[in-house]
């Protein structure tokens, strides 16, 4: 069976779920070079393994609101790969979670997770469940039910989750507490806890600050730097905060945030004082908007940032994002670099737009791949029971970004397909699919 064989029969078998479809796509198309220098990834049909999830872990969560009312949520657990080490991926509590958007998030944790060089699998999981708006005691009871049914299928040698979009510190935490409970053991299996009882210093900001480490890297290989370049975030969340903050400290002059709401633009640039700003707001769960009756700046509702003129672009917020019309605003506003802090930002239809007008992009299964790095580091501390300060993880965070980036502009130069530009699309998706393809050849069919 060829790749395009491989992609057809993932399009007949799940026409219903479009984001693992894309993801596929995309995928497919810069590996075939690849598979056909390697006959033992055909013959023993790798690509068409790793399209199918080793399993998937579907379950009812019931809890109860403040009013006492019995609530009743979907949960999802999908284990697709452990060809390199245990199944690691996050959490996502949100109403537009499905199996589909799992299956999407798991397939490119795979290859994210291989680049980063360190013995993680891939999987993703998370509920329906829409967190805004419940309370502390609301979103506490839906965590411990959650864990009540998924425990029994993770552990840390096994499949370790994290935090994603909805999930944060608290609710990893109240996780991690019912997981103890129930198995009485006190083992790294949740990344993402609390520094002192388990946790690691630096996640809270590893995918944000890898990111910029990763585009420094890029602009560094094309013997350019952020020193003076105007930067376009999406997104007001962890990983958009601590982008901006990297980006500032290296010299860049951040000019927006955004949200479901609309986009804050900010001409002057958002300093420290600006960014913590936005942090406590948001951390508050008040409006982004109230920024402007405190520094001023202009808040448009309904809005994308991509309408302003800029160097770089950061899409922050979520998966398929910015589309093709909105890319096509990027090249006329002057965009230079995209790279990728959440997962897919980019539309299939904005992603050739960026490439053939030669921008240099990086997907976020190689540019947003910090976050899970550091919660590979803390599972190595959580099993050796020892902890390692801010500046040490910082110092490997960018030697983890620096390799990824490496070996991706490495693979790009034997297979990349874009003239100008390095095409760290291909790069990324050879360098992370031929190792675990390697690993799975040496298994043999199992």
């Amino acid at each position: 069976m060829s790749i395009q064989s491989a992609v057809e029969q993932v399009q007949k078998n799940y026409a219903h779920q479009p984001e693992f479809i894309q993801a596929v796509q995309e995928v497919a198309m810069t590996i075939e070079q690849v598979y056909a220098d390697n006959p033992k990834f055909a013959e023993l049909k790798v690509f068409e393994r790793l399209c199918e999830p080793d399993r998937i872990i579907s379950f009812r969560v019931n809890w109860e609101n403040d009013k006492g009312e019995v609530q009743v949520n979907r949960g999802w657990r999908v284990q697709f790969s452990n060809a390199i080490g245990p199944y690691k991926g996050g959490l996502r509590f949100h109403p537009t979670v499905n199996e589909g958007v799992l299956k999407f998030l798991g397939f490119e944790q795979i290859f994210k997770n291989a680049l980063t060089g360190l013995p993680m699998g891939g999987g993703k999981g998370g509920s329906d469940f829409d967190p805004k708006g419940k309370s502390d005691a609301e979103i506490r009871r839906f965590c411990y039910a959650f864990m009540r049914e998924l425990h029994k299928n993770i552990g840390k040698d096994m499949d370790v989750p994290a935090g994603d979009i909805g999930v944060g510190g608290r609710e990893v935490n109240y996780m991690f507490a019912m997981y103890k409970n129930l198995t009485r053991e006190y083992e790294g299996v949740l990344t993402g806890k609390g520094v002192g009882f388990g946790g690691s210093l630096i996640r809270t900001e590893a995918t944000g600050y890898g990111l910029v480490y990763f585009l420094d890297n890029m602009l560094k290989a094309n013997n350019d730097s952020l020193t003076g370049k105007t930067v376009l975030v999406s997104g007001a969340g962890n990983v958009a905060q601590y982008a901006a903050e990297k980006a500032l400290q290296l010299g860049g002059k951040v000019i927006t945030f955004s949200d479901s709401q609309g986009t804050l633009h900010d001409a002057d640039g958002f300093t420290q004082e600006k960014i913590d700003w936005v942090k406590a707001q948001k951390d508050a769960r008040k409006p982004l908007s109230d920024y402007v009756s405190v520094f001023g700046g202009e808040w448009l509702a309904g809005e994308k940032p991509w309408k302003f003129t800029a160097d770089i672009a950061l899409p922050c917020a979520t998966q398929n994002e910015v589309n093709e019309d909105e890319a096509r605003q990027m090249v006329a506003n002057g965009i230079k670099y995209v790279a990728e802090g959440a997962n897919m930002p980019l539309t299939a239809e904005a992603i050739d737009v960026v490439r053939d007008n030669g921008i240099a992009y990086a997907p976020g299964k190689a540019a947003n791949a910090g976050g899970v790095a550091v919660s590979g580091l803390e599972m190595s501390q959580n099993s050796v029971r020892q902890y390692k300060s801010f500046a040490e993880l910082d110092e490997k965070l960018q030697n983890i970004m620096k390799n990824i980036h490496d070996n991706s502009r490495a693979a790009a130069e034997k297979y990349g397909t874009t003239k100008g530009t390095i095409d760290y699309m291909t790069g990324a998706n050879v360098a992370g699919f031929t190792q675990v393809a390697n690993a799975l050849v040496a298994y043999g069919i199992l």
